[in-house]
C-alpha cells in the first residue's frame, strides 16, 4: 500500500463520488479510479460497490476507512512536529567540557539570565565528535586543527596552593623542585589538570608524592587548607582564593600554565545560537583576566 493510495481512498470514502473527489484532489478521474483498483487488488477485497449513479463503501471499505484515520492524522502531523523538533534543536547547545568545568558552569548561568530560551547539554567525553562547542586543554600552546574563527585560546597560570600554617606561605614564589619532598593533594589521575601538573613536576625532576586524590576540586581545596598537603591551583578555573587557611604562591620554575581551547564544531558554527554563545564565552574568559 502506498500513502497516496490511502489518501485517495479516504477522500473517496468521504464523498462516495468519483468525479467530485477527483476534482477535490485535482487529479483526472481515471487516475483516481485506477489507484482504487490497484489498492483493491493488493488487499484482495472490494472497497466500494455501485449504488445507482453513486458508490458506497463495502464492509471492508468501512473497516479500512476507520483504520487509516489515525494513520493519516499522524502523517499530517509529521511536518509540524519536525518543524517543532528543529526549532527545539536550534535552541539546544551541546558542550563537551574536558577542562575548566567551573568556569563553563558559571558562564552558562550568566548567559541564561538573558537567554532563558536556550538550553544546554553538558557532556565529558574525549571521544565525543558531535558537540557544538568543546572545552579542552593543553600544557603549552599547540596549533589547533580548527579554522581561526572556530577556536579561542585562553591561557591561565597555575599556582601552588599551600596551607596557611606552612612555612611556604611566607613566600611569594617558589621553584617547584624545592617542594619535591612535600606531600601533595591532587585531583584524580584521569583529570586533564592532574595530567598537566604531573608533567610540571616531571620537568622539575620529581614525581609528586600524592597522599590524597579526589575527583572533587572542593575536597582538594579543603584538605590543603587543613594541612594535609600542598597542591596546584589553576588561576581562573578555580577562581580567587577566599580561604584564610590557605595561600596561593607563584611557581618561578618551570613555567606552569596551560592553554584552555574553546572550539566550535564547524558544522555548528553556522547556527546563530551557537555562534552567539561562542562569542559570549570568548568575552567571558577575557573578563576573567581583568577581574584578577
Amino acid at each position: 500500500m502506498e500513502i497516496l493510495q490511502l489518501k485517495y481512498f479516504y477522500a473517496l470514502s468521504q464523498t462516495e463520488h468519483v468525479s467530485k473527489t477527483a476534482e477535490q484532489l485535482r487529479i483526472a478521474q481515471p487516475a483516481l479510479t485506477q489507484s482504487i483498483k490497484r489498492l483493491e487488488k493488493e488487499l484482495g477485497v472490494k472497497l466500494f460497490k455501485s449504488n445507482g449513479r453513486n458508490i458506497t463503501l463495502t464492509e471492508s471499505g468501512i473497516y479500512l476507512s476507520k483504520k487509516i484515520v489515525p494513520v493519516l492524522k499522524a502523517l499530517n502531523e509529521i511536518p509540524e512536529e519536525l518543524s517543532q523538533l528543529n526549532e527545539k534543536r536550534r535552541k539546544l547547545i551541546k558542550i563537551n567540557v574536558l577542562a575548566a568545568s567551573n568556569v563553563i558552569t558559571n558562564a552558562i548561568i550568566d548567559y541564561k539570565k538573558e537567554h532563558n530560551d536556550i538550553n544546554f547539554i553538558l557532556v565529558q567525553n574525549y571521544q565525543e565528535e558531535n558537540a557544538d562547542i568543546t572545552i579542552s586543554t593543553k600544557e603549552f600552546f599547540q596549533i589547533p586543527k580548527y579554522k581561526p574563527e572556530d577556536y579561542y585560546i585562553f591561557t591561565e597560570k597555575i599556582f601552588l596552593a599551600v596551607p596557611g600554617s606552612s612555612k611556604l606561605s611566607a613566600h611569594e614564589s617558589v621553584a617547584l623542585s624545592d617542594v619535591a619532598a612535600i606531600p601533595f593533594v591532587s585531583l584524580a589521575g584521569s583529570k586533564s589538570l592532574r595530567i598537566i601538573c604531573d608533567r610540571f613536576c616531571m620537568h622539575a625532576g620529581f614525581k609528586p608524592n600524592v597522599v590524597f586524590e579526589s575527583d572533587s576540586p572542593e575536597a582538594v581545596k579543603n584538605l590543603i587548607s587543613v594541612g594535609v598537603g600542598i597542591g596546584f591551583w589553576p588561576q581562573y578555573t578555580w577562581g580567587r582564593l577566599d580561604n584564610e587557611n590557605m595561600k596561593t604562591i607563584s611557581i618561578s620554575s618551570p613555567l606552569c600554565q596551560r592553554d584552555i581551547i574553546v572550539s566550535v564544531n564547524h558544522e555548528s558554527s553556522a547556527s546563530l545560537q551557537v555562534k552567539e554563545f561562542f562569542d559570549f564565552l570568548k568575552n567571558y574568559f577575557n573578563s576573567l583576566k581583568f577581574n584578577h
